[in-house]
């Protein structure tokens, strides 16, 4: 890129159509989304370039308001120029990744350099994947479009990530914790969820977490947080245990629910039908923390576009849960968190620094208001 895109205005607030640039070096891949996301009337594709430079070439003529953008391309690959682009003109951008394993590496880039989000294309019959998904894709360009990237510049390290302290073993729980923190989140949660996650200390109450991102791609975001952050952060599997000091976030493509047998909590995974038009969806999750830990519990709501989790954190609250919302000013898209208000599920709404520190400052009253005189 060595002339700057035609910049549009920074105070200009997208609205529908959104511009969208398809960038990718696969003919097919090209064709295909530029079909699915021109048959929405919500979007116009101002334009196709197989590499980066062509990109380039056509921003120059038109801004678009999103971009969606592979990682492998000739002349320039897709890592390098989202880091460019974020330096000279910050575009929302959806990365398009063929996905080969868990890729800890290129995800931990990707998300590094400022993707909004993340949709996974296979190696092989890329054309009719995306057909299927062609609804869940026009959703995910339009809450990237809607995104406002200062919300996604990374904060400053927290006390817990400075000091970085030993993590808690996984048996070293003397008794069961009688707490548990269900997170939801959508557009803007990934770099949401790790400021939040990093205020939390080695010994906080156990977390379960729905984070919309594709399938295999959350074992990869668990251990880029888990390198990050004072709680260990792993992918749930079927049966585990919710322990202190530990964060379990939902696999991409399942549900994740919240069970109790006596004292213990732990976790299920199955592949049931879409829930708000998501799998894994936040309400599933919530409903479930409300049936299995009802007062027991604190729930929070962060950035996305949508309702997911909305209904289920007024089951949460009316089960006499503590719920916090992410306020609009600290949100990249202020639509899970609005439409939670919308149903009177939250208590409080708090910019994203006052989440974590709200969470701690409840438990604590509680713990305190348990033990008596």
């Amino acid at each position: 890129m060595t002339e700057e895109p035609k910049r549009a205005s920074p105070q200009r607030t997208p609205r529908p159509p959104y511009r969208v640039l398809v960038v990718d070096d696969s003919a097919v891949v090209r064709q295909t989304l530029e079909a699915i996301l021109s048959n929405d009337p919500e979007l116009r594709v101002i334009g196709t370039a197989v590499d980066p430079f062509e990109a380039a070439r056509l921003m120059r003529a038109e801004a678009p308001d999103v971009i969606t953008l592979d990682v492998e391309m000739p002349r320039m690959d897709g890592v390098t120029f989202l880091r460019k682009l974020m330096e000279q003109h910050p575009i929302p951008v959806v990365m398009c990744s063929t996905l080969v394993g868990a890729e800890t590496e290129t995800l931990a880039q990707v998300l590094a350099a400022g993707a909004v989000d993340i949709v996974c294309k296979p190696r092989l019959g890329v054309r009719d994947f995306l057909e299927e998904e062609a609804q869940r894709l026009c959703d995910t360009v339009k809450a990237a479009a809607q995104a406002r990237l200062e919300r996604l510049r990374p904060g400053p390290a927290t006390g817990a990530r400075a000091a970085a302290p030993a993590k808690r073993p996984a048996g070293a729980m003397a008794r069961t914790t009688q707490v548990i923190v269900g997170v939801g989140a959508s557009t803007g949660g990934t770099e949401a969820l790790r400021q939040f996650l990093e205020a939390l200390p080695p010994d906080s109450p156990p977390v379960v977490i729905v984070q919309h991102m594709p399938e295999k791609f959350t074992a990869a975001f668990a251990a880029r947080l888990d390198g990050l952050c004072a709680v260990s952060v792993a992918e749930a599997r079927h049966g585990d245990r919710c322990l202190a000091g530990h964060v379990l976030i939902a696999p991409g493509n399942r549900h994740m629910r919240l069970t109790r047998s006596g004292a213990t909590y732990t976790v299920t995974i199955d592949d049931g039908p879409l829930v708000s038009r998501h799998r894994p969806s936040v309400d599933v999750l919530f409903h479930s923390i409300a049936s299995a830990a009802g007062r027991n519990a604190v729930g929070v709501i962060m950035t996305g576009m949508g309702s997911d989790g909305a209904e289920g954190l007024k089951a949460m609250r009316d089960a006499g849960a503590m719920t916090f919302g992410q306020d609009e000013a600290s949100c990249v898209v202020y639509g899970m968190p609005k439409e939670a208000v919308r149903v009177g599920a939250v208590v409080e709404q708090l910019p994203l620094t006052g989440l974590a520190p709200a969470v701690l400052d409840h438990v604590t009253a509680r713990d305190g208001a348990s033990a008596g005189p």
